[in-house]
């Protein structure tokens, strides 16, 4: 027997080979206000939970074809969230008590009361509500964090994993892909990931097996907020699908800020009857929604960098230019630096700072006005005139705020460990760690390079004139691990079959 629909009306499966049981709990049921279908054994169970979603399923245990246990089990692989309730006789209590431990939520009776019936489905109901709540806490929980570490983050990588990675926990998705918009190049992806398949029982999927269609969801965004398609509906949606993988479920969310779209986050279900549901689309969307703005900020951050970057390696290229005897000093020098910062193991934002610097060191050199290229040493005048590049190398960066992390690496760089360097005297310690790098692989450079008034020293020598100068010139530290740290470039050098000097 069949009741009438209602929308808010719990729903209820009964499954039971006896007609007359079936048709008595039914109309008991609907009358408590219940909505409820009926199947007359687990095969029949089954097909009508594939049709339509349900509450809780009431389940005599011995069935022909698929029996109360087969069906319990079958439904904890395809419903999860559906509640089993085992109807059973006196007989076979050990059994139904055997069905909870596979997760059945409890059992009654044969013959039972109406009333018996109705208060385990209402204490089944209850559970599932407490459940529902428990997972909605543990996902705002989980939203929060995701937003936290969004919001923290100025990496474009940093912030696109973070989104990988709580689309796929967080949504239960096998597959997740971020796109963007570039306005001359189309849609592009720039991140996916997927869930190893042993993780969860699902597919494992290689790189390039799935491909979304960047224009078919941007022209699907244009009029829509969030896309959420099961089975062949969503498959217009993707480029490209290896034959192995049948797609169950799809929801993309676009990624806008200040209204204009700049990409999607899409989700994917490869998995047999895991299909999204809207509580999984809101989240995605919660977390899309929090990912635009941030993923909008790591992009601008990294055009920032890149400017930046690029403004350091003109100035470079400007002060190689005024001395031909010098050209690519800078560079050589930013290498020198850079592994040394590494060989110490500095931060990586330091080892950064510490190469950026290097390729400046000598900018204040624009502000000498004197005939670097000349035969022979510099009379005292011109020394005196030379030593003021430091500090003219500060009063050219001061102005401009992005670079003033390496103006300590620019202006120190010839201070001397024993305190006799210029322009401030510092000793020890307090000179910066990012000027006593430079100051060591500036000098070797110098050593190793041809000048106008003298060829380049042999390798060797340059290093034991680093050696002797240790403690003195030098931090001792950075002079014993910069002896190390170059012998092993140049064994790199030779063995990429690349020339190093002699």
């Amino acid at each position: 027997m069949d009741s009438a629909s209602t929308d808010s009306a719990p729903r209820v499966l009964v499954v039971d080979d006896e007609r007359v049981i079936r048709e008595i709990l039914a109309d008991f049921l609907t009358l408590e206000g219940f909505w409820v279908r009926t199947a007359e054994d687990g095969s029949a169970a089954l097909a009508e939970l594939s049709k339509q979603p349900y509450d809780v399923v009431i389940s005599d245990l011995k069935m022909p074809k698929i029996g109360g246990l087969e069906l319990l089990e079958a439904i904890g692989r395809s419903n999860p969230n559906i509640i089993t309730v085992i109807m059973t006789g006196f007989g076979t209590v050990d059994t139904a008590i055997d069905a909870m431990k596979r997760g059945a939520f409890d059992y009654v009776l044969k013959p039972f009361k109406g009333e018996e019936v109705v208060y385990t489905i209402q204490r089944a109901l209850d559970k599932r509500r407490l459940n529902a709540e428990n997972l909605r806490l543990k996902e705002a929980l989980s939203l929060y964090k995701v937003s936290e570490a969004i919001t923290q983050s100025l990496s474009l990588d940093e912030v696109l994993t973070t989104v990988t990675i709580a689309s796929i926990d967080d949504v239960r998705a096998d597959f997740v892909s971020v796109m963007f918009d570039d306005p001359a190049a189309g849609w592009f992806e720039r991140a996916e990931r997927s869930r190893p398949g042993e993780d969860r029982g699902g597919p494992n999927i290689e790189p390039g097996e799935i491909r979304l269609d960047g224009d078919a969801l941007a022209a699907f965004f244009r009029d829509e907020t969030v896309l959420l398609m099961h089975g062949a509906k969503a498959r217009p949606f993707f480029s490209a699908i290896s034959a192995p993988h049948i797609v169950h479920s799809l929801v993309a969310v676009p990624l806008r800020v200040r209204g204009r779209l700049i990409g999607a986050v899409s989700v994917v279900s490869l998995t047999a009857n895991q299909r999204f549901d809207e509580g999984q689309r809101k989240l995605l969307a919660m977390i899309g929604s929090r990912a635009a703005a941030a993923i909008e900020n790591a992009r601008l951050y990294e055009d920032l960098k890149a400017t930046f970057n690029q403004t350091i390696q003109g100035l470079a290229r400007a002060i190689d230019k005024m001395d031909r005897y010098t050209a690519g000093h800078s560079d050589r020098v930013a290498e020198y630096a850079a592994l040394l910062a590494k060989r110490i193991q500095l931060p990586p934002d330091t080892i950064t700072v510490v190469r950026q610097a290097a390729l400046m060191h000598d900018i204040g050199k624009i502000g000498c006005v004197m005939n670097l290229n000349k035969p022979g040493k510099l009379s005292q005048e011109e020394y005196e005139i030379f030593k003021r590049h430091p500090g003219y190398g500060r009063d050219i960066l001061e102005p401009i705020k992005f670079l003033h992390p390496i103006i300590p690496g620019v202006h120190l760089h010839h201070e001397r460990w024993d305190g006799r360097g210029y322009p401030l005297g510092l000793k020890a310690e307090s000179i910066p760690i990012i000027a006593r790098l430079i100051s060591v692989a500036d000098t070797y450079d110098a050593m190793t390079s041809d000048r106008s008034y003298r060829k380049a020293l042999p390798h060797e020598v340059a290093v034991a004139e680093v050696e002797r100068c240790s403690s003195t010139q030098f931090d001792p530290y950075c002079a014993n691990e910069f002896m190390t740290v170059i012998e092993e470039y140049r064994e790199e050098l030779k063995a990429q079959g690349l020339s190093i000097p002699e």
